[in-house]
């Protein structure tokens, strides 16, 4: 059977959302989303070449029913690695770009929107010390330190920017990423803290 790319795809502009949908040319789709009616350019967050990939994706919304924005779209209310982590579960060949072809001013305008989204260590009850593990890799830590900035490998950065290093590390060529995607603590990826904060939850 052949395979198609099922995508789970992210947006600076949409923080909170992910699309999931299947696709055979990755670059084409991506392209064909970047319109004028969205500010900012999706990022592929994870790709996958999977067998049936229509049942594949039609199980994953199904898991994830309670999170869908609508009924009728392939949009959900999710930290995206809790997608990823379902799909790890079926077998298949991430395919995931490594390298991103953005020009100068996109890249800036993302990197406002991630400055814009970032959160409060205190506010999201995680205290300086504390261990922050990679999503992508459960070996690679940072520790938390004040004014909101982690240690990575001895350095004091940002987290969106420990988080770019650490997956330059794992070979992601990726000129900006929300760190608050990548970085978990006690189970849950910062993002997830941060909106469960938002809620009142």
């Amino acid at each position: 059977m052949a395979k198609s790319i099922l995508y789970i795809l992210t947006n600076e502009a949409m923080p909170g959302y992910v699309k999931v949908g299947i696709t055979d040319k990755l670059s084409k789709r991506m392209s064909d989303l970047d319109t004028t009616s969205v500010p900012l350019p999706f990022k592929c967050y994870y790709a996958a070449k999977v067998s049936d990939a229509a049942k594949v994706e039609r199980l994953l919304l199904s898991a994830f029913a309670d999170q869908r924005v609508r009924s009728n779209r392939e949009w959900l209310n999710i930290a995206p690695e809790r997608i990823v982590a379902a799909l790890k579960l079926h077998p298949h060949d991430e395919v995931t770009p490594v390298d991103e072809d953005v020009d100068a001013e996109t890249r800036n305008a993302i990197e406002r929107a991630t400055r814009r989204s970032a959160s409060n260590f205190k506010k999201l009850d995680i205290q300086t010390g504390a261990v922050l593990t990679l999503t992508r890799d459960d070996t690679v830590t940072c520790v938390v330190q004040e004014q909101n900035l982690v240690d990575f490998e001895g350095e004091i950065l940002s987290v969106s920017a420990a988080a770019l290093k650490a997956l330059h590390s794992l070979g992601y060529n990726w000129t900006t990423v929300n760190g608050y995607q990548f970085w978990e603590y006690d189970g849950e990826t910062l993002m997830e803290r941060r909106t469960k904060l938002d809620e009142g939850a």
